[in-house]
């Protein structure tokens, strides 16, 4: 999620990304107001430890709207899980993201991303030169996620991109859908080719965190599904095409 306040240092106001999951995981979550447009329940809150203090969205379980395709009860576990797989990728695609109890019982927390107001979304996902942009479409793909909007693009003043809303992933069926179509059937890049052999090695692992991640929050079909893909994408080394029988781009796609 991003806010306009660019002054704020750094994009999660000054903590770095492995004390932000400290706070996340041990501090004491505040729920301040909720964001209406969300289609399940958010909240945006505090996360204070006494000494410490950070922006969350919080999305407690008991708020997550039934899907006909995705199992009750599941997306605030998939929310972790894109954020472990962004970790093992190297690139910090995802804002720390725990699972934890909350106000309104368990559920994910995520730090709120200082974004960069400036920044025209639209013009940002039609970008073809864009190296982050383009390693988010490679984990989009990994995680095989259903709905990579606009205004899930959260640029920060810092020049880092991060991506939000990822409950509606890790499906075992192929379902991506997204804005960011401009490189299919493209070859892939030298750094997303070595991050997908470091991500394999890592699945290939039953006792590697991420692979403890995954199935804490997953089906095992589906966990077979990520490692399915990934080796996909090192086999054909291309940017995957949209589905023929599945909607390519989300509505609305802001």
């Amino acid at each position: 999620m991003t806010h306009d306040d660019t002054a704020v240092e750094g994009p999660f106001g000054g903590l770095t990304p492995a004390e932000g999951l400290d706070l996340l995981r041990t501090g004491e979550i505040t729920v301040e107001g909720r964001l209406a447009s969300a289609s399940n329940a958010t909240l945006y809150c505090t996360v204070s430890d006494g000494a410490r203090s950070a922006t969350c969205v919080y999305k407690p379980v008991a708020g997550e709207r039934p899907l006909w395709d995705f199992p009750d009860g599941t997306l605030a576990g998939r929310e972790v899980g894109a954020h472990a797989v962004s970790d093992a990728l190297g690139w910090e695609v995802v804002p720390p993201t725990v699972h934890r109890d909350g106000p309104f019982g368990e559920g994910m927390a995520q730090l709120w991303v200082n974004g960069d107001a400036t920044v025209d979304l639209v013009a940002l996902s039609r970008e073809a030169d864009n190296a982050a942009l383009r390693r988010m479409a490679v984990f989009d793909a990994v995680i095989n996620n259903s709905d990579r909007k606009i205004g899930h693009l959260l640029p920060t003043p810092q020049g880092h991109l991060y991506g939000c809303d990822h409950g509606v992933a890790f499906a075992e069926d192929y379902k991506l859908r997204t804005v960011l179509w401009q490189w299919q059937g493209l070859p892939l890049p030298g750094e997303a080719l070595a991050a997908l052999e470091r991500l394999r090695a890592r699945l290939a692992d039953p006792g590697d965190a991420l692979s403890r991640e995954l199935e804490r929050h997953l089906t095992g079909p589906e966990v077979y599904a990520v490692r399915a893909r990934t080796d996909l994408l090192l086999e054909h080394r291309i940017h995957p095409y949209p589905a023929p029988d599945w909607p390519a781009v989300p509505w609305p796609p802001v």
